[in-house]
């Protein structure tokens, strides 16, 4: 598609670069200067839209001074006077219709038809007016011209503001944008939208939802209002789907079988995998468990398939419901020692909720406690009927030790394929689905993607949810750098604008300005409805946030390797919930902690977790200079577990009250020197000097403090029990009456809890 500068259409056009990039904004395709390109069709749109309203306005007159210097240039008319007298022009108006009638005629311009109307109407026959007593001539200096505030009022008289039935504006949309076209004043517009228990300022976003009301009530419909353009290509993204192949071209192809492995932890799943590739990827996983979808392709009898190893633990719940709606075939991993658990439940859900077949790997056969039948039965009672017992589930018996059934798992993987008869189309732009995505130093956001259909390219422009770009570089499962991948292919992609979503859908489009308007676009659609729910406050919200604040609140910045784990986490930290205690994550990214993370935590006095990243170097002294607490882990329930303890350290240990003696005062003593000390009997428990004591006079209790001191006769004594009279003096108070009691406690501390 050819492209047009913008100064050369203003030049065709007849406008100035200034109109005409105000013009480009108002039609929804803005460009940075005078200098940039627009497209073709976009400037045919302009130069119908500047034809159109030079069309629609009347032909201006001519200026008089233009039509004296046109007749003077052609000569004058045979039957024109050489010279005309000035006439003499008084105040009146009739006058002054003759005055303009004479200076029409030796200009050759008829008077206006709307100043005659004027005129005429001022000329009133029956009132006479006086003429002036020295009639006015005109001077041969030109008169002063009128001033422009003057010419602009004349020009433009009051008009008063019409509320229009119906408003159009584009989201995101301020207090202030819809005070203007309401023609209301923003603090009116305030006040109107906190009688609706909305607060926001001037210049905050506003609902959508609001913005409705708010019309309703001024009687006003409103509309909101699109960009044409962007609005096809969010109906073209929206439309991107893998599944529809033959609408597109006629030359599909058998594709391979994508498969996922789901099921509890530590039930063999990626130890499965590493026996049927021959690899030892579960050796190096920490904790013996995966925590992250991997993908990789296995062959068999010159056939692939595409496996993709899913997280088991319970904090991964989200990564395996990405797993079951991306792939083909699900392949249940149970232990045939352990049985039916509640991940393998939840996997069980998943792919019945995906609609995907299930094929069951019996794992750990070769173990002396296996337990076929257990297996079977917790099956059959979630809804999974084997074929052993009359259903049409495979259950294969395998162990990833011995290798035991394995040929058997990936012949049955392969015949469930084939009775799905997938189909792909390479020919057609590639559609698929973000698998993993992640920040690798030296490399830039990376996606791992699933090509579902069509072939990807390097070069080809993309979209990945919000994230844009170009592909500049794939690289399969072995490593390797590759030029295109196919329907069914793992890959992972170089050349995004940021770290995408897992779970995002990947699409290809013509050109990489048509990729990042739909990118664009995304990131304005999100920012709208972070502004939105940040803005709009009502009175319970209000509220909330007021009682909040009394609560202990711990602040975390977290960093991860990859996308899902960083999601995972988020969730978990979400479900601790706590009437005490306050758990924010106030950010939360994928890649090593750097110094900005330490300055951030220093600043919001918050601690960082890194979950498998490393400390850039360097950052360990900022750390230490700002004293930010930086940990480091492997395993995602140790940093749970690590998280709850800080939870409940953070929080103050519960006081509890145990009272362990009674006295009641029987006699008060005035000592000469020390003041006054009341005789008392210990009627239950006993007394201890440095006891924790409070006095109470009928119902009410006027001290609470310490025994200073005890007396027995004449001794100072520690302890007195029960049944036993002495002296007691307390600290700091004296004002002691016959009838006190005296309430002898410990005080326990009770650990807190959430």
């Amino acid at each position: 598609m050819t492209k047009v500068r913008v100064y050369d259409l203003a030049k065709e056009l007849g406008l100035e670069n200034k109109e005409l990039l105000a013009l480009l904004e108002a039609e929804g395709a803005p460009a940075k200067s005078h200098s940039s390109c627009i497209e073709d069709d976009i400037a045919a749109i302009v130069r119908e839209k500047v034809i159109a309203s030079r069309k629609a306005k009347p032909a201006a007159a001519k200026p008089a001074v233009k039509a004296a210097e046109h007749k003077a240039a052609h000569g004058a008319k045979p039957h024109a006077p050489a010279k005309a007298a000035a006439p003499v022009v008084s105040g009146n108006p009739a006058d002054m219709l003759k005055a303009a009638a004479a200076l029409g005629s030796l200009l050759g311009t008829p008077v206006p038809a709307a100043a005659k109307t004027v005129l005429s109407e001022v000329v009133k026959p029956a009132a006479p007016v006086a003429a002036p007593a020295t009639p006015f001539k005109p001077s041969s200096k030109p008169s002063a011209a009128p001033s422009k505030s003057a010419a602009k009022a004349a020009a433009a008289p009051a008009v008063p503001f019409i509320m229009p039935k119906e408003i159009h504006l584009k989201a995101p949309i301020t207090v202030r944008d819809l005070a203007e076209a309401l023609g209301k004043k923003p603090n009116e517009l305030v006040g109107t939208l906190m009688m609706m228990s909305v607060f926001a300022t001037i210049n905050q976003v506003v609902e959508v939802e609001i913005v409705e009301k708010v019309c309703a009530k001024y009687g006003v419909t409103f509309i909101r209002e699109r960009r044409e353009r962007l609005a096809r290509l969010k109906a073209k993204a929206e439309n991107a789907d893998g599944t529809a192949v033959e609408a597109e071209n006629e030359r599909v192809v058998p594709r391979s079988p994508v498969v996922a492995f789901l099921g509890h932890v530590d039930h063999g799943k990626t130890s499965l995998q590493d026996a049927i590739r021959k690899t030892h990827v579960a050796r190096g996983e920490l904790g013996g468990i995966t925590q992250s979808i991997g993908a990789s392709v296995v062959e068999w009898r010159n056939q692939a398939i595409t496996m993709i190893d899913t997280p088991g633990h319970e904090a991964f719940t989200a990564m395996r419901a990405r797993g079951a709606n991306a792939t083909d075939i699900v392949v249940l991993v149970v232990a045939a020692d352990d049985g039916i658990m509640p991940q393998t439940i939840e996997a069980i859900n998943h792919a019945h909720a995906a609609n995907v077949p299930i094929v069951v790997a019996m794992n750990k056969m070769d173990l002396p406690g296996a337990n076929p039948d257990k297996v079977l039965l917790g099956l059959q009672q979630n809804g999974v009927n084997s074929e052993a017992w009359g259903g049409e589930v495979g259950v294969v018996p395998v162990s990833a030790v011995t290798g035991l059934g394995l040929d058997d798992l990936l012949e049955r993987l392969l015949l469930e394929g084939e009775m799905l008869e997938l189909k792909g189309n390479p020919e057609i732009p590639a559609k698929g689905v973000v698998i993993e995505a992640q920040l690798e130093q030296g490399m830039g956001p990376t996606a791992n993607l699933l090509v579902r259909n069509g072939t990807l390219h390097v070069g080809d422009a993309i979209v990945c949810g919000k994230c844009f770009g170009r592909v500049k570089a794939m690289i399969d499962y072995h490593g390797q750098r590759i030029k295109f991948a196919g329907p069914s292919m793992p890959v992972k992609v170089m050349g995004l604008s940021g770290v995408p979503d897992a779970g995002d859908r990947l699409e290809v489009y013509a050109d990489e300005k048509e990729a990042r308007q739909i990118g664009e676009q995304r990131q304005m659609d999100a920012r709208q409805v972070a502004n939105v729910s940040r803005a709009a406050t009502d009175i319970d919200s209000l509220f909330k946030q007021m009682s909040e604040t009394t609560k202990t609140e711990l602040k975390v910045i977290l960093k991860t390797d990859v996308r899902g784990s960083m999601e995972a986490i988020q969730e978990c930290m979400r479900k601790v919930h706590s009437e005490k205690i306050t758990l924010n994550v106030i950010h939360a990214s994928v890649g090593e902690v750097t110094e900005n993370d330490i300055m951030l935590a220093s600043t919001s006095k918050a601690m960082i977790m890194g979950f498998h990243v490393r400390v850039m170097p360097g950052v360990n002294a900022a750390a230490r200079r700002e004293k930010v607490d930086v940990r480091l882990y492997g395993i995602i329930y140790e940093l749970l577990d690590d998280v709850e303890a800080i939870l409940i350290g953070r929080l103050a240990p519960e006081l509890r009250e145990n009272r362990i003696g009674r006295a009641e005062i029987a006699q008060v003593f005035n000592l000469t020197k020390g003041g006054k000390i009341c005789g008392s009997r210990v009627t239950e428990g006993s007394v201890k000097v440095g006891g924790n004591a409070t006095v109470t006079r009928g119902r009410d209790l006027i001290y609470k403090g310490r025994i200073q001191s005890l007396r027995r006769f004449q001794d100072d004594v520690r302890e007195v029990k029960s049944g036993v009279e002495c002296g007691i003096r307390l600290d700091n108070f004296e004002d002691f009456e016959v009838g006190d009691v005296i309430e002898v406690f410990t005080i326990e501390k009770i650990a807190a809890t959430l």
